[in-house]
């Protein structure tokens, strides 16, 4: 996959469906501005042989990120990426991140393993959701980002 932007990993362990695991990588992608529009995804026959999955899988994916408007298949040429879901902050090289970053490193160095880490993250986004639950602007900011 030379030249293209995201490779994709698949864990076979995490019982999360191939073709999702393709979809979320690449939605990853594009919100860290790691894809952007014009990006060419990796052909399927390029998927196949670095993943060893199904090319029907990969099929299905990019199916599925085209209807969500995402990427645009474009017959002879390849798939690419239609729409970004970057937002300001989540670039590589923006203070947020890196504010993020170091307490990862915190957190892993204080023995806290990676589902430990997403645990937290996500008992904290959950707890913020639940304290802004009835803010009308965050929830119009929501409806927007849907």
């Amino acid at each position: 996959m030379e030249g293209d932007v995201v490779e994709y990993r698949i864990d076979r362990q995490s019982g999360i469906p191939a073709y999702v695991q393709i979809v979320r990588q690449t939605e990853q992608a594009l919100r860290m501005g790691v894809l952007q529009v014009g990006d060419r995804l990796p052909t399927a026959k390029e998927v196949v042989a670095a993943t060893a999955i199904n090319p029907n899988t990969v099929f299905r994916a990019y199916r599925d990120m085209e209807q969500a408007g995402l990427v645009r298949s474009r017959r002879g040429l390849g798939t690419f990426v239609t729409r970004s879901l970057a937002r300001p902050g989540a670039e590589d090289d923006s203070p947020l991140r890196a504010d993020l970053a170091a307490w990862v490193a915190r957190a892993l160095a204080a023995g806290l393993e990676r589902d430990d880490v997403l645990a937290l993250v996500t008992a904290a986004l959950d707890e913020h959701d639940e304290q802004h639950e009835h803010d009308p602007g965050d929830r119009g900011r929501k409806q927007e980002d849907a």
